[in-house]
């Protein structure tokens, strides 16, 4: 008989939840699109979407996990009454499982740097030098694929763990750290000479900055930094309780995710405006500009070392979500059948990941459909899987299941109101799905034909 875990306690499963939204998205992601995206202008619109458009469909895998009280693949079909409805948890157990191959990449560029920062190795450089360095790191296949598999490693023994003993715990420990350490760092550049003009770019909204394509970033970002379409959600939300407050969750989960925000572009904007650089670096950001920010302040390294470990904390929060929803689907939820299923999904994930992690070194010549095998996966899952997956959740929680069960869900442990519930329905019915529809057809390159259509 399959045994079903819980979290220990209410508190455990936001924390665990914010810590597999908040991410790479939140804290690489976030700050160099809000720096090619205008700043303020930005931030007002990332805002306005993600109350409007990832609340609703947060609240919708909330709400059929719930009540599925199963894995992701196995909800949707006992919601539905038809098992054909589990192919879209079998595909965010699939999205997952190639998103984890190529961000454990990411994983190893931190551990890396981490030890590069500890030997002493990122000290003196000039900013040029920095941007080679950075090149140098992610192209040895050595270094590189054994920092991926301590990355991976490391989530397999805390996810083998199980939730409460191991995704529940760390999670208790990581996220309070990572808040204390952006304050540390937040506090300290803000200290730096011309810091209010970083502060003035990321919170004053200029909306002459803004342009099209940074619109559509904010919708995307909106979605995807709070882990939605891939079942991670209704994966976490199958282990609550009756008596969880889930509209108060899922505030508390979103307000976690914009505070990080905001508290990473605190920490790398002023810097960034006090030593004269660009805010629009890209995705290079944190690993070529951030370590030449630091190396001008006092004691920077020691700073940065602080940066890359709350860095390392939030890659892996997400990581140990996008393996759980692997391993419930897998083992059923029997818990006694974990540990052995963590360690080979774990592996194949690995190896899986392998070409990517080589993308920028040995297999840096192979290009296909134009892209890099970690831009191919990056953009595979970003662009198709991801937005798919929340599509088809939120055509599956508004048509197929019953307004009357879902209201009736989420009035247990809360005394939400019809009102609120209506909003929120309407919303998933009807403007998330046109959102996400927007999304594909931007990253279709479709972005002028939306930008006429609207004219």
């Amino acid at each position: 008989m399959s045994q079903q875990e819980q979290w220990r306690s209410k508190i455990g499963f936001v924390l665990a939840a914010a810590g597999s939204a908040i991410g790479l998205g939140a804290i690489w992601k976030f700050p160099y699109v809000a720096g090619t995206g205008g700043g303020g202008a930005f931030l007002l619109l990332f805002l306005v979407f993600t109350l409007v458009l990832g609340m609703p469909l947060l609240l919708g895998e909330f709400m059929i996990g719930r009540m599925g009280q199963s894995n992701a693949v196995r909800t949707y079909g006992k919601l539905a009454s038809n098992t054909k409805w589990n192919f879209i948890g079998k595909l965010g157990v699939f999205t997952s499982f190639l998103l984890l191959s190529f961000y454990s990449v990411v994983g190893g560029w931190i551990i890396l740097y981490i030890v590069k920062v500890l030997s002493g190795g990122l000290a003196g450089l000039s900013q040029d030098q920095y941007g080679e360095l950075f090149g140098e790191i992610i192209s040895n296949p050595y270094s590189t694929i054994s920092a991926q598999l301590v990355f991976m490693l490391i989530t397999i023994l805390v996810v083998a763990q199980g939730v409460q003993k191991g995704i529940e715990l760390a999670s208790k420990i990581m996220m309070p750290a990572l808040v204390i350490l952006f304050l540390i760092l937040v506090i300290r550049s803000l200290s730096l000479d011309g810091a209010m003009e970083g502060v003035k770019f990321l919170l004053v909204p200029d909306f002459s900055k803004l342009t099209s394509e940074s619109i559509l970033f904010a919708l995307g970002q909106a979605f995807f930094t709070l882990s939605l379409g891939v079942s991670v959600m209704l994966t976490y939300a199958s282990y609550l309780p009756k008596s969880q407050n889930l509209p108060r969750s899922a505030i508390s989960i979103i307000i976690l995710n914009i505070v990080i925000a905001l508290l990473a572009g605190l920490a790398i904007f002023p810097g960034v405006f006090s030593f004269g650089m660009e805010p629009n670096a890209g995705p290079v950001l944190i690993f070529s500009v951030l370590p030449a920010v630091f190396a001008h302040m006092p004691f920077g390294m020691v700073f940065f070392l602080a940066f890359l470990l709350l860095f390392l904390f939030a890659a892996l929060t997400s990581a140990f979500s996008m393996i759980e929803i692997i391993v419930a689907a897998v083992t059923k939820n029997d818990t006694a059948k974990r540990k052995k299923a963590t360690w080979i999904i774990g592996f194949l994930i690995f190896i899986v990941g392998i070409p990517s992690c080589l993308s920028y070194g040995a297999l840096s010549e192979i290009y296909l459909f134009n892209k890099t095998i970690f831009d191919l996966m990056d953009y595979l899952v970003s662009n198709i899987l991801m937005p798919l997956g929340a599509l088809l959740i939120a055509i599956f929680v508004s048509q197929k299941v019953s307004k009357a069960d879902l209201f009736a869900e989420l009035k247990r442990g809360s005394n939400v109101g019809y009102v609120f519930f209506m909003i929120c329905y309407v919303l998933l019915k009807y403007v998330v799905p046109i959102a996400i529809v927007i999304v594909f057809l931007d990253a279709a390159g479709l972005s002028d034909w939306i930008i006429t259509l609207f004219k």
